[in-house]
């Protein structure tokens, strides 16, 4: 588990590595973005969208977890409410 801060500075909060890089082939990574507030920004969405589309890692995931109560997609990423993360978490459905 690490963390990834793109050239301009934004930082995604957890990357876990789902698959090592091979020979042939880039890691896999799932990218969480974790925010306090109770409503989610679509801002925040950015530095999740750059780690996807640069080269040499496969993003199998890209997440936002929030202290809101409702659930979205926009696109590839998903966001949810801390409490909707958790229980997805503990029951094995992020990674």
């Amino acid at each position: 588990m690490s963390y990834y801060r793109t050239p301009a500075g934004v930082e995604i909060d957890f990357i876990i590595e789902t698959a090592k890089r091979r020979p042939g082939s880039d890691p896999r990574v799932v990218a969480v973005e974790v925010k306090r507030a109770e409503r989610w920004d679509r801002a925040w969405e950015k530095a999740l969208l750059s780690l996807s589309a640069s080269a040499g890692v496969k993003v199998e995931r890209m997440i936002g977890v929030y202290c809101g109560t409702r659930a979205y997609r926009f696109g590839d990423v998903q966001v949810w409410p801390v409490a909707d993360f958790v229980k997805a978490l503990y029951g094995g459905d992020v990674f």
